[in-house]
């Protein structure tokens, strides 16, 4: 048994938030002194993105200025986790440690091997659930393997019943102050002056290095955002008092904000996935608009499920056949080329090339669009989908270990519930049906800006006196197609079915 006068250590990794927080809960209710601890472990998980990483910055600022105020300190560190967490415990003496479950294999495996290390050596450790709404394990099909297909899975989770409501931030809690009496938040970030006179920590947040240096390349970032819980709720707030309740109606429409953008305050927990729960639930949209709400939230969970019972999801294809789809070789120059002109923005599509444009500037993308440009580049391009999914790995804020892996797979076919292979987004069509006045294509796409609706999603159309009259130089202000729709699709359609004839043969 700990002493009660022993201090307790809350690991944070992606819970970067003191409300309807367990970790913080269960410290707190020990009545034991509480110190937090963060590690930036680029080793034993997959490394994050740069646009990640320069949220995280910005949230466990936030999160060290809110711990401050309670009187905790927060010690930073990099490297190995485990051996992190042991110089933690020394420095302390703290004979607990708390945390809230990750669910990639790799965390799964780091955080197993920990407690039991800790365990064996008399210190009580403690994980919680705080990530999901349902843990992954608890939902089983019929056969009581994992769900394969997401409506039934959602049935699922709404059988489960309503998740316990929220807990608010603890208001006051006995922070531990052996060394840490200079511990103070810098503008640069968080200083623990005299934390250790052996150097075990980084002595500030900027020694993390998660901020781009030259060049800057994080200034759309900046504009677009607001890290940490406090953005995380303003945002919850605004979006339940004013767009819930059109929700079902606007959510396509990428000209108007009318979704939440709480996917990167989700991704780093900075608000929990209960909070965002209760809500909607609590809110007096029609049921029709919080139900629909609902199941984007059960799709993260979905995914989250899908990764636990197959963790190689961001690295090989759930549907075993897709192993010999054949995608353009990725060395060719052709492939290159057109990789990179996706990445860039520079298809030749406008709806396309406006959100790749959106994702580089803000580190985000509307939902409508991930699926529109992710169906351009596996579907049109015929490149690997990994290619995709690794590019939004280092270009999103939210760039999530489930989410992205999942979607992508649904995207290219090789999924879960995946779409039919003969789902090719016209990129043409779906700009005209979402995005019909232009709005969010102009924005993105200025140098089309004074096309006519008309020609807006296909200037190639355009008759030469309405591209000069838009100043519009195809080839020169903005390129011509990087391969046509129709050649493109047929090319996609026959290799889906030479994929099928195969498993056929098989």
């Amino acid at each position: 048994m700990g002493s009660s006068s022993a201090p307790i250590l809350v690991w944070f990794r992606e819970d970067l938030r003191l409300h309807d927080n367990a970790a913080v809960l269960a410290a707190h209710e020990s009545g034991k002194p509480v110190a937090a601890f963060f590690c930036l472990d680029d080793e034993a998980e997959r490394p994050l993105g740069g646009a990640a990483r320069w949220w995280l910055h910005h949230s466990l600022n936030r999160l060290g200025t809110e711990l401050s105020d309670l009187g905790v300190p927060l010690m930073l560190r990099t490297g190995d986790a485990a051996s992190a967490l042991d110089d933690a415990i020394g420095l302390i003496s703290a004979d607990s440690v708390v945390w809230n479950r990750r669910y990639t294999p790799e965390g799964i495996a780091q955080d197993t091997a920990i407690k039991r290390a800790l365990t064996d050596r008399g210190i009580k450790a403690r994980s919680f659930a705080g990530h999901l709404l349902h843990e992954p394990w608890t939902l089983t099909a019929g056969e009581g393997g994992p769900y394969r297909v997401f409506t039934p899975f959602s049935r699922a989770a709404r059988a489960a019943g309503t998740p316990a409501r929220p807990v608010p931030a603890p208001r006051e809690m006995r922070g531990w102050n052996g060394r840490t009496q200079g511990t103070r938040l810098t503008g640069e970030g968080l200083s623990t002056k005299d934390l250790s006179t052996k150097d075990l920590f980084t002595r500030d947040l900027a020694a993390l290095n998660l901020l781009p240096t030259k060049p800057d390349w994080a200034g759309g970032l900046r504009d677009a955002w607001q890290p940490g819980s406090m953005g995380g709720a303003d945002r919850l707030s605004d979006f339940v008092a004013s767009k819930l309740g059109r929700y079902k109606q606007d959510r396509d429409v990428p000209g108007i904000e009318s979704t939440t953008r709480l996917s990167p305050h989700r991704r780093f927990g900075e608000v929990s996935i209960r909070q965002v729960g209760h809500a909607a639930e609590t809110s007096p949209a029609s049921r029709d608009a919080v139900f629909k709400f609902h199941q984007e939230l059960l799709w993260r969970e979905f995914s989250y499920h899908l990764l636990y019972h197959y963790p190689d999801l961001a690295k090989a294809n759930y549907q075993a056949k897709f192993d010999d789809f054949p995608w353009q070789p990725l060395a060719a120059a052709s492939t290159q080329d057109h990789l990179k002109a996706w990445q860039r923005g520079l298809t030749g599509y406008p709806i396309v090339d406006a959100g790749m444009r959106e994702l580089w500037h803000t580190g985000w993308m509307h939902n409508r669009v991930r699926m529109i440009v992710g169906s351009f580049l596996v579907k049109h391009l015929l490149i690997d989908w990994r290619e995709g999914e690794r590019w939004f790995w280092d270009t999103l804020v939210d760039a999530d270990p489930a989410n992205n892996a999942a979607s992508w797979q649904w995207v290219a076919g090789s999924g879960a519930d995946a779409a039919p292979y003969f789902r090719v987004f016209n990129p043409i069509l779906q700009g005209e049906k979402f995005d019909g006045d232009g709005t969010y294509t102009r924005r993105w796409v200025p140098e089309l800006a004074s096309l006519p609706d008309r020609y807006l999603h296909k200037p190639w159309q355009a008759p030469a006196n309405v591209l000069e009259n838009a100043g519009v130089r195809l080839g020169e202000t903005y390129p011509d197609p990087i391969v046509d729709h129709a050649l493109a699709r047929t090319r996609a359609l026959d290799a889906f079915k030479s994929l099928s004839k195969a498993a056929e043969a098989a």
